[in-house]
């Protein structure tokens, strides 16, 4: 447990700076408990079937969220791109339900805005390449949408990239998938990491002109499951200044198969990531939502205080910690709109 210094330190940390997460499902857990109908949860009061609500987001001290618009990687072409489509379109709704709570950002200057004004800045994380239906176009339309990354996969291959939990076909990317992180950069758009194969993870890096993220993975050296990134990737993530945002899933953190996974797992991720990538590379993507399980200690987003509180009592600066909560992913988001920016110009 963490002292009630480093506690209070930690909440008074996420007042001043925004945490930046990388990766929520409600906007799936909604659809799945409602249809899709916002109304029908009142995110105001505590939502015991969720992770996440209005209430807990703040006593977290949540600054800013990625909400995934998540598809099902069995929902494939036409139908892939009206579910996310709709998913994009729930994500706007809770944000005009809540006004007071909650504001729209496109950018790490409106992350900032919204920040200030006491808002929770909301982004959109489209997760699984599979949504755009093999057209760049559906991929332009969902940036003007206001999704800031793609995940190039989920948890299946799509015909243009291979996933780390599906077999390999595409060796990686194909020339296509090569076109869409072409496209991405160009856009400004976040290349998210996460789901994707090793050799994925090396063609993206090798591609992309722009830093790319890792919005909800671990590291494999501490934990080995294919989800995790290795420590070779992280180099070389890190090189190209790119932030991989470290996740909560049990499964991701911790191999034992006896005892429950705990924050302290989760913590020794963050450690060693920091070690190998450097703190100027390192991020937050709890997953909420999207888990069935999640590890002792970090049971909702209520509780990134003590996670931040545990980083101080082991000697963690606020300096590195404002860098972990949001300022190295908000730097991300800014130097991919600067590529995007002169990009255009030598068009």
């Amino acid at each position: 447990m963490p002292t009630e210094g480093s506690l209070g330190r930690s909440r008074e940390l996420l007042r001043r700076v925004p945490l930046v997460d990388g990766h929520n499902d409600l906007p799936w857990a909604i659809r799945d408990k409602t249809g899709g109908e916002v109304a029908a949860i009142e995110l105001t009061v505590e939502q015991p079937g969720l992770h996440t609500d209005l209430v807990r987001l703040r006593h977290g001290g949540v600054g800013a969220q990625f909400w995934s618009v998540y598809v099902p990687s069995h929902l494939l072409e036409h139908r892939a791109v009206t579910a996310v489509l709709e998913q994009v379109e729930l994500v706007h709704e809770l944000v005009e339900r809540y006004p007071e709570q909650l504001r729209l950002a496109r950018s790490a200057a409106e992350v900032e805005s919204a920040f200030a004004d006491g808002r929770i800045a909301s982004l959109l994380g489209a997760e699984g390449g599979h949504c755009i239906g093999e057209s760049l176009g559906a991929l332009r339309a969902l940036f003007r949408l206001g999704v800031r990354y793609l995940t190039l996969t989920h948890n299946d291959n799509t015909p243009w990239a291979d996933s780390a939990t599906d077999q390999p076909a595409a060796g990686g990317l194909t020339g296509f998938g090569r076109e869409v992180v072409r496209e991405m950069n160009r856009l400004g758009m976040l290349v998210d990491l996460s789901h994707v194969a090793p050799s994925t993870m090396a063609h993206a890096l090798e591609t992309s002109a722009a830093p790319v993220i890792f919005s909800h993975s671990s590291c494999r050296a501490v934990t080995d499951h294919v989800r995790n990134v290795p420590d070779e990737v992280l180099r070389e993530m890190a090189a190209k200044g790119g932030v991989c945002m470290i996740t909560f899933v049990p499964a991701f953190v911790s191999a034992d198969p006896v005892r429950r996974a705990t924050r302290a797992d989760v913590v020794a991720h963050l450690e060693h990531a920091r070690e190998v990538a450097g703190i100027d590379h390192i991020g937050i993507g709890g997953d909420y939502d999207g888990t069935a399980e999640l590890p002792d200690g970090l049971e909702d987003v209520s509780r990134y205080p003590e996670l931040f509180a545990d980083l101080m009592d082991r000697g963690w600066s606020e300096q590195d910690l404002a860098k972990l909560a949001g300022g190295n992913v908000l730097r991300v988001l800014d130097a991919a709109e600067k590529v995007a920016a002169e990009l255009r110009q030598s068009r």
